[in-house]
């Protein structure tokens, strides 16, 4: 049994923080959010008062947190200066690769192990304990990492030295973007041609459309039955997390100078679908937007 700090309990870490749980550490949680933490304890954590007080007690340290400022200021205020020596730590928040970069270097510079490691598989795979693992950190580290991650985890992948793994994450969730705008809009077309959802459905999965967006995740209510269009579009991946993840993607692009207007596009359109009142809403509602629908 591992005495793990969990720094982070949204949507996104409560379900995480359960599975270690599950899987017999002792999790010593803390969030600022009351419910948050009240419902971690009902999985199985323990809760603590601070970050601070759960670093000092811990032998490995996973934080999932919203933005860049709030890891730097997490991991430099909270978590060094109470963590034990040599303690692992694993950030798994989508940040921009600078902050992420900036933080690995303060922990290596205090004796600390530090991995980034963004996750995909929304909301559903956090609970069941099925996330996709993107990681940057040493290369002697990621075995460590690995089983650390490992009741969370469907796949882990070291992706390259630290910031890789906030690089894949960004480049995968453009991809993921722009792949279901594309979805939506030819669902969106197809209603307008008179050809039935379902039947292009049939079409597309089994011929050259076929993508992840459409046949793990379809927008379309019906055709995948644990996609999040057949719960009114709740409790998936929202719109305002994969604005979050495409603005991060232009940023990563622009100081780059790389050109990625497909991801500038994609970007631009679920920032008016955020508008219209979609941010809450799971990314695949924007094939609202392309019916001619404002957000349910």
């Amino acid at each position: 049994m591992t005495r793990i700090a969990f720094i982070g309990l949204g949507n996104m870490g409560g379900g995480m923080a359960a599975n270690q749980a599950k899987a017999g550490h002792e999790v010593l949680a803390f969030d600022l959010s009351k419910a948050a933490l009240e419902k971690a304890v009902g999985a199985g954590c323990i809760a603590a008062g601070s970050a601070a007080e759960a670093a000092k007690a811990a032998d490995a340290i996973i934080t999932m947190l919203p933005a860049g400022h709030h890891v730097r200021a997490v991991y430099d205020e909270a978590i060094a200066p109470n963590a034990k020596p040599g303690t692992l730590m694993i950030d798994c928040s989508t940040i921009d690769v600078e902050s992420a970069r900036a933080v690995a270097g303060g922990m290596a510079g205090r004796g600390f192990r530090f991995a980034d490691a963004p996750v995909s598989g929304g909301q559903a795979g956090a609970e069941a304990g099925t996330l996709a693992f993107m990681v940057g950190c040493a290369d002697e580290d990621f075995t460590a990492v690995e089983a650390l991650i490992s009741p969370m985890s469907r796949i882990t992948i070291r992706a390259g030295d630290h910031g890789a793994g906030q690089a894949a994450k960004i480049c995968n969730n453009m991809v993921l973007g722009a792949t279901m705008i594309a979805t939506c809009e030819a669902f969106a077309l197809a209603e307008k041609l008179g050809l039935e959802p379902e039947r292009f459905f049939e079409i597309a999965s089994k011929s050259s459309g076929q993508s992840w967006s459409l046949t793990s995740y379809c927008p379309w209510p019906g055709p995948v039955p644990t996609a999040p269009s057949n719960r009114n579009y709740e409790g998936g991946f929202a719109t305002a997390m994969m604005l979050k993840d495409l603005k991060l993607a232009q940023d990563a692009a622009a100081k780059a100078g790389a050109a990625t207007p497909l991801g500038a596009q994609a970007e631009g359109l679920y920032a008016l679908f955020e508008r219209l009142g979609g941010g809450g809403k799971d990314f695949s509602a924007i094939l609202e937007l392309f019916r001619g629908r404002a957000p349910a």
